[in-house]
């Protein structure tokens, strides 16, 4: 498939409504809200966030990972909010587009199964400039990695070098999902925080600022 205009395309994802108006698993399943799809495409962004889905705030506000998930995932990355939403910085493209709703424990719905059919290889393929994925939770693990994915989260996110240092383009690390309900596995897995995010926030400084990464 040939590269596609960011701009079209951008705008094409803006007016999709297939999680509306033809459910992939019929019309019982049908998203019960106007969608309201939330991506970011780049023309020069080296680094993709890949993530999950928004959730009700993003939702709300049409701006990715506005709310405390974000907060915690630009400590994690070691940049300003302002650098964060700089199109020229990161790419932001989530498995699925709109707000999925809740379960009936409160928790966010997996990713639409419409959306990453519809325009996740297209999407990608429009930004030929990305270089580094960051994959974030296990639907994002599963696209970017395929085969090379572990049985869960945990043990792909604990073989990242596995990942980061492959000689394969584009640069995959994976990281779980930035949430407050992750605080107890964070607490449980301090490596992450001594040895994961460190190389993220080296490599995240490389690209945007220009800064040598060893």
């Amino acid at each position: 498939m040939a590269e596609e205009n960011v701009e079209a395309l951008s705008a094409a994802i803006a007016a999709c409504r297939i999680c509306r108006d033809a459910p992939a698993k019929g019309d019982a399943f049908r998203l019960p809200h106007e969608p309201r799809p939330v991506a970011v495409l780049s023309q020069t962004a080296k680094i993709l966030i890949a993530g999950q889905a928004p959730g009700l705030r993003v939702h709300e506000s049409g701006l990715p990972f506005n709310d405390a998930s974000g907060n915690r995932l630009r400590d994690w990355l070691g940049v300003s909010r302002e650098e964060f939403y700089d199109p020229a910085n990161f790419a932001i493209l989530p498995m699925g587009f709109c707000f999925p709703g809740y379960d009936n424990k409160g928790s966010d719905l997996p990713p639409r199964r419409e959306c990453a059919p519809l325009w996740r290889t297209r999407a990608f393929k429009s930004m030929p400039q990305v270089d580094f994925v960051i994959a974030i939770g296990q639907y994002a693990q599963g696209w970017h990695l395929g085969p090379r994915r572990k049985k869960g989260m945990t043990e792909t996110v604990a073989n990242w070098r596995e990942y980061f240092f492959a000689n394969q383009a584009p640069r995959v690390l994976p990281l779980p999902h930035p949430s407050w309900r992750n605080t107890g596995w964070l607490r449980k897995n301090p490596w992450f925080e001594l040895e994961v995010l460190p190389v993220l926030r080296e490599h995240v400084d490389s690209l945007i600022r220009g800064r040598k990464f060893d």
